[in-house]
């Protein structure tokens, strides 16, 4: 029998998953559709890693190998929730809560003093950043917003602020001397394995990465990030930013680009805070801490230090308030600012959040204001730039007018994936970093200098095939134009375009509206269709996807948890995603502490029901379609009839809507008229839902106001996580009773 795997992941889709995954059995079972659980959460990524230390009761699968190999193959069907992409600081307290409930993992080593700790250390760092998603994306992206999701945002538009013409928000970006500027590339003309080398000025060599097996057709690129340059602009940055009176804010991926951010971010907080790094840098760094993993990790190691120095500390940390430009607030109420932890500002969602709200931020005393937002890595910084010109230009985006603006991602084969695995390096040492073939030949070299940051990328040729194929099968069947958003100044872009201009030809384009433009380029073009109320396709790389999937359905309906993501895997199988998770922490946060969840499962919805017609498609089992059908209808129902969650307590969260969702569901089923049995056996459940909504609303509403304890917030106890996310005995015993 097929299976449909369902991810246990962290956070807010965690808890959701504790209260609707039994809905799901429940409704797919008359079909006989077994849906599975594999854990990848963070929590779970770290105990499989180590589970030859642990004793046989505490060991874990891993279920993310597992699903990677699952993912190469026909029969694959996986629903992705979002997971943690952990940042230092996350896969630290991670580690602590493991260990704080029995669990005899290793520490974290800052700085490995021998080969055991080296080996533990490299383990971790395999598990941090976004360790997942390379791993199950066996195929490109397509990512959109669903017509019942733009239709009620039309119908129902969110916030959003109004653009001053004369807002002095714009973008700081690197002119020179960045990873955009320093892109080498070169396409290999035959199956080889290549080295990356650094040459050091004083004569040594250091083999960086032995052995990278490429195919014939790959694109290989190096880059880097010059630290001096990146220094001596951030300091520009931080001047022009108080001498304006505005906001100043940083804007990077340290999930995703889990080795070059958070160096960036590090750069960033000594920088602002240089008189603390100035006076105390040394000692900060004996005891372990450091700038990478932000200024609150600093703060909260204040007390390790000697305490002749603590004082001293904390004085230069409050001086660089007092002396620097007003700093971007994560949270003012709490003092956590935009350089506090390196995770908690991503890019892709903090810079459309900057736009929808007019351009402006919140300091740390709360008060509102026009920003600097800095992004040091120029590749696509103008896009951000572009967009908020458009803005200052021509106001705020109507949600309803606006078109719309589907992506399809280059990602397989871990295409694209700058930063996020093994190739990326903090230079140590002046000299030339290398990339040589089998026979010696050097096929890319820059120049470098300590402290630089150097990495590689590389892109299958297999991969952007099947993206060319993709972007032209979307744009016939929606009859959309196509961009391919491509830099000419890139290299690694002009590589690619090259092989777009070669690949299109396969495929019947006649009529089709397809181009190729810059980024920058791309964004205006866009932007005057998006206005216009009209729709293009964005065809993009993976980190510009990543940028985009959050920038455009912001804009168009108000988050980009609300989108439907496909990855059609090149095998055959099928990954449906779940939409973002960025906001996943701060729920959790208002969950413990008042018992209200207000994250939304709709993207479940949606790619449960696409996962459910794939799964009818692979069996030929067509009441598993009529199952899927149905959840459309009450997905749409749902959003007409306004059952999303509430941000305030003492008013519907996500488990409310789960009873909502599932009455709608189970009246769909009761309804329709293709599968009588199906019809037979839902109606008296549609009755009895129906029926209890008044003992239901009111079981799920009695709970809240009050903190929950979960047990963990990596690894949640199952038994506590389950009776918080189940509260309604007449709701559970109409779903358990569904199977009987």
């Amino acid at each position: 029998m097929a299976k449909i795997i369902y991810t246990h992941t962290d956070e807010a889709p965690l808890l959701a998953t504790y209260s609707f995954l039994p809905i799901l059995r429940a409704f797919t079972s008359p079909a006989g559709v077994e849906v599975e659980t594999k854990d990848i959460s963070l929590a779970g990524r770290i105990l499989a890693a180590f589970r030859d230390r642990l004793p046989a009761d505490q060991q874990t699968e891993d279920a993310l190998a597992q699903l990677g190999a699952l993912a190469k193959t026909p029969e694959a069907n996986i629903l992705k929730l979002p997971n943690i992409s952990a940042s230092v600081p996350q896969l630290k307290a991670a580690v602590a809560e493991l260990q704080g409930l029995g669990y005899a993992i290793p520490d974290y080593p800052d700085e490995p003093e021998d080969d055991e700790q080296r080996a533990v250390r490299a383990v971790y760092d395999r598990i941090k950043g976004s360790a997942v998603n390379p791993v199950l994306r066996e195929g490109n992206s397509d990512r959109r917003v669903p017509a019942a999701v733009k239709n009620y945002a039309r119908r129902h538009p969110h916030s959003v602020a109004e653009w001053s013409h004369d807002s002095k928000t714009r973008v700081g970006t690197l002119d020179d001397h960045d990873f955009r500027h320093n892109e080498k590339s070169v396409v290999m003309d035959h199956d080889d394995t290549l080295q990356f080398r650094l040459v050091g000025d004083d004569g040594t060599t250091t083999v960086l990465k032995p052995e990278l097996p490429v195919l014939a057709g790959e694109i290989i690129d190096g880059t880097f990030m010059s630290a001096r340059a990146l220094d001596a602009f951030l300091a520009d940055q931080v001047e022009q930013a108080r001498r304006d009176g505005v906001i100043l804010s940083v804007h990077l991926k340290a999930t995703m680009m889990k080795v070059s951010d958070p160096v960036l971010f590090g750069h960033a907080v000594r920088v602002y805070f240089h008189e603390l790094f100035d006076r105390y840098g040394d000692q900060l760094e004996a005891a372990g801490l450091s700038a990478n993993n932000g200024l609150g990790s600093i703060i909260a190691g204040i007390d390790t230090l000697p305490e002749d120095l603590r004082e001293g500390v904390r004085e230069a940390i409050q001086h660089g308030y007092e002396q620097g430009p007003r700093l971007s607030a994560v949270n003012s109420d709490k003092g956590i600012s935009n350089l506090h932890v390196p995770s908690d500002v991503i890019i892709d969602a903090s810079m459309p959040a900057l736009i929808r709200n007019g351009g402006r931020l919140w300091d740390m005393t709360g008060a509102e204001g026009d920003t600097l937002a800095v992004i040091p890595d120029s590749s696509y910084a103008g896009v951000y730039a572009a967009t908020i010109e458009d803005a200052k230009a021509n106001g705020k985006f109507d949600p309803t007018t606006v078109g719309t603006v589907p992506n399809v991602g280059l990602m397989a084969k871990k295409a694209e994936e700058y930063g996020s695995h093994d190739k990326t390096f903090i230079i140590d040492r002046p000299g030339t970093v290398q990339v040589v073939d089998q026979t010696g030949n050097v096929l890319l070299e820059h120049q470098v200098e300590a402290g630089d940051i150097w990495r590689a990328c590389q892109t299958k040729d297999e991969a952007v095939r099947d993206w060319v194929k993709l972007a032209v099968t979307r744009s016939r069947l929606s009859d959309t134009p196509v961009v391919f958003w491509l830099d000419d100044e890139r290299a690694h872009d002009r590589a690619v375009a090259e092989k777009v201009r070669a690949y299109l030809p396969e495929h019947d384009t006649d009529g089709l509206d397809i181009r190729i433009l810059s980024p920058i380029e791309a964004t205006k073009h866009t932007l005057r269709r998006f206005r216009a109320g009209q729709d293009t396709i964005s065809a993009t790389g993976n980190v510009l996807r990543d940028f985009l999937t959050d920038l455009f359905p912001i804009l168009e309906v108000g988050t980009s948890a609300k989108t439907l993501s496909i990855v059609p895997l090149l095998a055959g199988g099928g990954l449906f995603e779940t939409g973002s998770g960025g906001s996943a922490p701060k729920h959790v946060q208002q969950f413990l502490a008042e018992d209200h969840l207000r994250w939304d499962s709709l993207g479940e919805y949606l790619a449960i029901a696409e996962s459910l017609r794939f799964h009818a498609r692979a069996t030929g089992d067509d009441r598993v379609r009529v199952i899927g059908d149905a959840l459309d209808q009450a997905t749409e129902r749902y959003l007409d009839e306004d059952r999303s969650p509430s941000r305030k307590a003492g008013e519907i969260d996500d488990r409310g809507s789960h009873y909502w969702v599932a009455r709608y569901w189970a009246e769909a089923l009761a309804a329709q008229t293709e599968d009588a049995e199906l019809a037979a056996r839902f109606a008296p459940v549609a009755k009895a839902l129906a029926d209890g909504e008044q003992t239901i609303t009111d079981e799920l509403l009695a709970v809240q106001g009050s903190p929950v304890d979960l047990g963990g917030y990596y690894r949640p106890d199952d038994a506590k996580a389950t009776a918080a996310m189940r509260p309604s005995a007449t709701f559970n015993a109409i779903i358990d009773g569904i199977a009987d």
